[in-house]
């Protein structure tokens, strides 16, 4: 999965190329895109006993999403069900030793990156190390109306929050910035993340100003929504642009696979579902690999808290040995 901390060898990033699997968790968001039956009637055992089967079997992170309010007009697809991220990672953190644990993703455009840094960086420090910051830019209106921050500039906020996370998270007690929207010296921040020289930073999205951010200021890319056929143009793209920046460290790069089954479903899991042996299943995922990308997400079809523990189990154990 990769060193623990970036010391001696920059932000931290799965190792020798290596294709390594995380997941969403399932319970802290219930949009009904994904969201499967059972969730709906789950609750915090439920989140502790899928983070402690993601450390058990080799997953390399868990993700939790961010929406602080839905509206009325959104709350029949989306749900109100969005956990809030720093809490419950921090939760998490206590329940596991390894896993690491992943904001997918934060809109951190909605308060001073100071705000942010503070949160992350103590969940860095508590967790040994374990932080992945995702970052995205939002989409819903009214939560950016509510806190009175501009929807129509939520990019650039967001282009200048990460320079600013990137200070504010690195090795210094009393950071220095100065930005168009934030500026900050002489102010201490303690206690600091444990990660050194900073946690990584993977920016979300797939429309071309996300590539175009993540290319330029992530250590990784967060697609969202791309099917497989469309990822080589846009690995491509961020390649490019990343290299027309000057920037000399790859970006790890993620996709979400389609969902997994593994074994022979005795029920309807959907026609895009990955299913059968371990072997096929890898031999699926590899391609995926092939491409350059270096994480996959995967989302395992469940009708119980059992059911996807145990798939979680039969694809750490039997799938992940195959990938690579």
């Amino acid at each position: 999965m990769g060193g623990t901390d970036g010391a001696g060898g920059g932000v931290w990033r799965p190792e020798g190329g290596r294709l390594v699997y995380g997941m969403q968790l399932p319970v802290q968001a219930q949009s009904v895109l994904f969201a499967e039956g059972w969730e709906a009637a789950a609750g915090v055992a439920d989140l502790v006993a899928v983070a402690r089967a993601a450390d058990r079997y080799g997953f390399a992170y868990i993700g939790c999403c961010e929406h602080i309010a839905i509206p009325r007009r959104l709350a029949e697809a989306m749900s109100t069900v969005w956990y809030d991220p720093v809490a419950t990672l921090a939760y998490l953190a206590a329940a596991t030793e390894r896993v690491r644990l992943l904001s997918h993703v934060a809109v951190v455009g909605l308060r001073h990156p100071l705000i942010s840094a503070k949160q992350y960086a103590t969940l860095d420090h508590l967790s040994g190390g374990r932080l992945i910051l995702g970052v995205g830019a939002g989409h819903v209106p009214e939560e950016f109306a509510a806190l009175r921050v501009g929807f129509e500039e939520r990019g650039a906020v967001l282009d200048e929050t990460v320079d600013a996370l990137k200070a504010a998270l690195g090795s210094e007690e009393f950071p220095a910035f100065a930005g168009k929207r934030f500026a900050f010296e002489g102010l201490g921040q303690a206690p600091r993340p444990a990660q050194t020289p900073r946690p990584p930073i993977w920016v979300g999205g797939s429309s071309a100003a996300a590539v175009r951010r993540a290319a330029e200021r992530g250590d990784g890319w967060l697609p969202q929504g791309d099917r497989r056929e469309a990822l080589p143009g846009q690995i491509a793209r961020l390649r490019a642009m990343r290299e027309a920046a000057g920037v000399r460290e790859p970006a790890v790069i993620g996709a979400i696979a389609e969902p997994v089954y593994v074994g022979e479903p005795g029920w309807d899991v959907g026609r895009r579902a990955l299913t059968g042996p371990p072997e096929r299943i890898a031999a699926s995922l590899r391609e995926y690999g092939a491409m350059g990308v270096t994480q996959i997400q995967v989302r395992f079809r469940s009708r119980s808290r059992a059911e996807l523990t145990d798939q979680m189990a039969a694809f750490g154990t039997d799938v992940a040995p195959c990938l690579n």
